[in-house]
């Protein structure tokens, strides 16, 4: 450092040195030397871009910033959008801190969907070395996770909190856990819900603290002040009202407008905060694909695995052949999408809410629009009721779609802002249709033909798209994973119907 006096003042124990007569001061290159150096005015680099090996991968640069950040500010925000990597790099930040003894365990507050399919899958993936515990099941077995001596990240969905609360706050009173990740931050966007103020009393005495979302403001400006109040509580009004009357005006009893600077005075108070889309990781190709894996409810696992076992044992007696392989498989692609056709054409919903629940958490965390595939009407209809419940607006499409209404859906939907999301039949966009409006397509569940697959992912991939794509297959069966795998490798379910029914069914 070039000398300076208030750096003498604030570290009496550098040591001072001449260098080609001008005078200069080291310091140790470490997290507390550096935030507070930057606090003087001096642009030191984050330690972790040059002390740390990244447990042995390779980031991403987007990945770096942001671990740049998260490690010198121990309250932020990690804005980035789907599909850059924010989880690994929160992983990456705290084994850098827990590594230089500035941290202790880890807490994550995640979607219950991404528990064990994201968050516990990837803390196995990047830091094998490193034990954790999911907290969900019985309080009993929660308990025992949460007290065994070697777990050092603890993985719990937002409710759960609640569930053992006393125990968790009692463990952050002594700091053997002072690092927490809250993963969706904008699901604490109400501050009177019972959640928020459960994670705001936890949050408050926590040394870390890093709230990360793709979309912080889904419906207000004023949504911010919830999830400010637990991240960086200095940064907000004490009472929600006073933020509203700074960013809102008021038209009526129950009526506010943003103001002209809403947005910016909004996003001001969540500082500090890093925001990174899918097009500036440049190491990625133009179209991204990824599966996510959704655990199947209970009652579905139950319902499939008869289903399953039955089929099985139908291929073993011929009873199902090559004519009649295909109506056994949508059984089983039905039971694992949530809802079944009953012999009468009934409905039968299922407890399918975990891929529903992942659903609303991509569609929140997407930067643009999104197509929704859907391969069956009754899964369809599904979707398009937990959206309506949810507040999105959107209109699906399916073969009872006149085609008038269809094209005025597409222009819609297109070339206006109506519409985040379009729910659709993948039959029914599957050719000549443009939508690069969107960037994301979401794949409820799979379906069994190579060529609507592949065109109805082409909707995005057109000339005109501005942006990286993203195409994400929902999975949580057998069956469906190998049907993905097929589709991927470009081969044509069906002339693999019987080999992959009955390899689903064994499995």
């Amino acid at each position: 450092m070039p000398w300076a006096q208030e750096v003498c003042n604030l570290f009496p124990n550098a040591k001072e040195l001449q260098l080609k007569g001008e005078r200069y001061l080291t310091l140790p290159h470490q997290p507390t030397e550096a935030y507070l150096l930057r606090k003087l005015g001096f642009d030191v680099p984050a330690p972790i871009l040059s002390h740390y090996d990244w447990a042995g991968g390779t980031p991403f640069d987007v990945q770096r910033k942001t671990c740049a950040m998260m490690s010198m500010y121990p309250r932020s925000y990690v804005f980035n959008g789907m599909g850059t990597g924010k989880t690994k790099a929160a992983l990456w930040n705290w084994d850098y801190l827990r590594g230089n003894k500035l941290c202790g365990k880890l807490l994550v507050a995640a979607p219950l969907s991404t528990l064990s399919f994201t968050w516990a899958r990837e803390v196995f993936n990047t830091l094998p070395g490193v034990k954790y515990a999911v907290l969900h099941g019985t309080k009993q077995r929660r308990l025992e996770r949460l007290h065994d001596p070697e777990i050092e990240i603890f993985i719990i969905n937002h409710d759960g909190i609640e569930v053992i609360e006393k125990e968790l706050n009692a463990l952050v009173a002594s700091k053997t856990i002072d690092a927490l990740v809250i993963d969706e931050l904008a699901v604490y966007r109400n501050g009177g819900a019972a959640r928020t103020k459960k994670m705001r009393k936890l949050a408050a005495t926590m040394n870390w603290v890093w709230g990360m979302t793709g979309e912080p403001i889904p419906n207000q400006p004023t949504d911010l002040w919830a999830q400010c109040s637990i991240v960086t509580p200095h940064t907000v009004p004490k009472y929600f009202g006073r933020f509203r009357d700074d960013l809102m005006i008021k038209k009526g009893p129950f009526l506010f407008v943003p103001k002209d600077d809403a947005v910016e005075r909004a996003f001001a108070a969540a500082q500090p905060s890093v925001r990174f889309s899918l097009d500036d990781v440049v190491e990625l190709p133009e179209c991204v694909e990824r599966m996510v894996d959704i655990p199947l409810g209970v009652q579905q696992a139950k319902i499939y695995k008869l289903m399953a076992d039955q089929c099985y044992a139908a291929i073993q007696t011929h009873e199902i052949t090559a004519a009649n392989a295909g109506a056994a498989m949508n059984k089983l692609l039905q039971i694992a999408c949530g809802w079944v056709y009953t012999k009468d054409r009934g409905i039968v919903a299922l407890d399918g809410d975990a891929r529903l629940d992942a659903l609303i958490d991509a569609i929140n965390a997407s930067d643009r629009k999104v197509l929704v595939f859907a391969p069956y009407k009754h899964v369809l209809a599904g979707i398009s009721k937990r959206l309506t419940a949810e507040g999105i607006e959107h209109e699906p499409i399916d073969g009872d779609t006149p085609a008038s209404r269809r094209n005025e859906l597409f222009n819609i939907f297109q070339n206006t802002s109506k519409f985040k999301v379009l729910p659709a039949h993948p039959k029914c966009l599957a050719h000549g249709i443009t939508l690069t409006s969107a960037d994301t397509n979401i794949w409820f569940g799979p379906i069994t033909d190579l060529d609507t697959f592949d065109q109805a992912n082409h909707r995005i991939i057109r000339v005109g798209q501005k942006h990286k794509q993203l195409i994400l297959g929902f999975q949580g069966s057998p069956v469906e994973r190998k049907i993905y795998t097929l589709l991927r490798s470009k081969q044509r379910v069906q002339n693999k119907l019987l080999e992959l029914f009955e390899e689903a069914s064994r499995i």
